[in-house]
């Protein structure tokens, strides 16, 4: 029976615990965050007894550490800016450590080819940091890595994201409302986003590379580069002579106008005699997304009017043919309203697609099924995690088509 800490109760942290709670093989979660007001919310919405929630602020490591003492493994859902501190206190309690993103500073340490920030003293330890496992990237690696073991070489990996809504809008007038971390959406949104080219990386301007992408059976999206842990991710991990990599994602027109007006910038600026910031300006005024967790109960009662697609291509070369594998599959694991419902009896919530990913990288870390050191999802077995996905109750559907070069002479 193993013991977790969930760092952060919010939109990802309240699924998180709900699925751990439920989980035989947990004994016990630790659930953490600044605000105890809302990490009590959520065990009372949960009602598990495994449960405790405690205050913790991600900003002092000692306060980690001490939320960490004997526990198997600690998994991030909060800021960004906090994962270095998250890690140090797992490393120095001797844990296990996940998380589902990371941010720029260790995209260029990747892109750079240079170690990335305490791999050695992980590995020392014997212990693994898996980073970037969540929906994507998380799953979205792992099936990278599932073709990619089929081929002896890699030439490119093109990832397309969409999200599809069906049900149309009340009013043409609507706030903005990413469906997860506001400051994180508008500042991935904002950041120039890495291709991987002819073997190098490259930046480019926000929202550049546009493409209208047709995700049949649902329609043409326009997509465009965006600043993405894969790009950077995949081509350090994957290898097999990689020499392309790119992320697109849905042009978010609304978030590009409150980039333009200088929403995105986290320094202060002087308004009427006071110093603020427009970045915590605008993630003031956006709504939580942490919201949603609480209402799922009523949520689940109502038609799918969604899709999250994913869309992985994959060339490269087997025993001298050129080869293409295109995987395409719901990120959000459920497609009509039985199998929303199916989900939200098996796990409390629906909002499973980050956190169930990070719970099965956890899983695989403290099973010893994960290589030592700072990793990404891509470096785990991809048909041991998919099983193990299964096994929990929510397997991974994918369709998959294998194209070949033939010429007949």
């Amino acid at each position: 029976m193993k013991k977790v800490l969930i760092v952060g109760a919010g939109a990802q942290g309240g699924p998180c615990a709900s699925i751990l709670a439920r989980d035989r093989d947990v004994s016990e979660v630790v659930l953490g965050d600044i605000n105890l007001d809302l990490a009590n919310k959520v065990k009372d919405k949960i009602k598990s007894d495994k449960i405790t929630a405690t205050k913790i602020d991600a900003g002092k490591v000692e306060e980690l550490e001490r939320a960490a003492n004997g526990v198997d493994a600690v998994i991030n859902l909060t800021l960004l800016k906090f994962n270095v501190n998250i890690m140090r206190a797992a490393l120095n309690n001797r844990v296990h450590y996940v998380d589902t993103a990371f941010w720029d500073p260790l995209v260029t340490q990747m892109t750079g080819h240079k170690p990335l920030e305490l791999n050695d003293e992980f590995k020392k330890a014997g212990l693994t940091a898996l980073i970037g496992c969540g929906a994507t990237p998380g799953v979205s690696n792992v099936l990278v890595k599932y073709a990619c073991n089929k081929l002896d070489q890699v030439d490119s990996i093109c990832i397309r994201c969409s999200g599809k809504i069906f049900k149309k809008p009340k009013d043409i007038i609507s706030a903005w409302d990413p469906g997860w971390s506001p400051r994180t959406a508008i500042c991935d949104y904002a950041e120039q986003p890495i291709v991987l080219e002819d073997g190098e990386y490259k930046r480019y301007p926000p929202f550049s590379g546009r493409e209208e992408y047709d995700f049949d059976p649902f329609g043409k999206v326009l997509l465009s580069y965006h600043a993405h842990e894969e790009a950077a991710m995949l081509p350090r991990f994957i290898g097999k002579g990689v020499k392309y990599v790119d992320f697109k994602y849905p042009v978010d027109v609304q978030a590009g106008n409150l980039i333009e007006l200088g929403f995105a910038n986290d320094k202060a600026i002087d308004v009427k005699g006071a110093k603020v910031s427009p970045l915590d300006v605008l993630t003031k005024l956006v709504r939580s997304p942490v919201n949603a967790f609480f209402t799922e109960d009523e949520t689940v009662k109502l038609p799918v009017d969604f899709a999250k697609i994913m869309l992985i291509k994959v060339k490269g070369v087997k025993s001298g043919e050129d080869m293409e594998y295109i995987i395409s599959y719901r990120y959000n694991l459920f497609a009509t309203t039985e199998e929303m419902l199916e989900v939200y009896k098996k796990f409390g919530t629906i909002n499973i697609y980050v956190a169930l990913p990070a719970i099965v990288g956890a899983k695989m870390c403290m099973g010893g099924f994960a290589e030592k050191g700072v990793i990404g999802p891509e470096c785990l077995d991809p048909i041991k995690f998919l099983k193990m996905m299964a096994d929990m109750g929510r397997p991974v559907k994918f369709h998959e088509t294998i194209s070949k070069e033939v010429c007949v002479s």
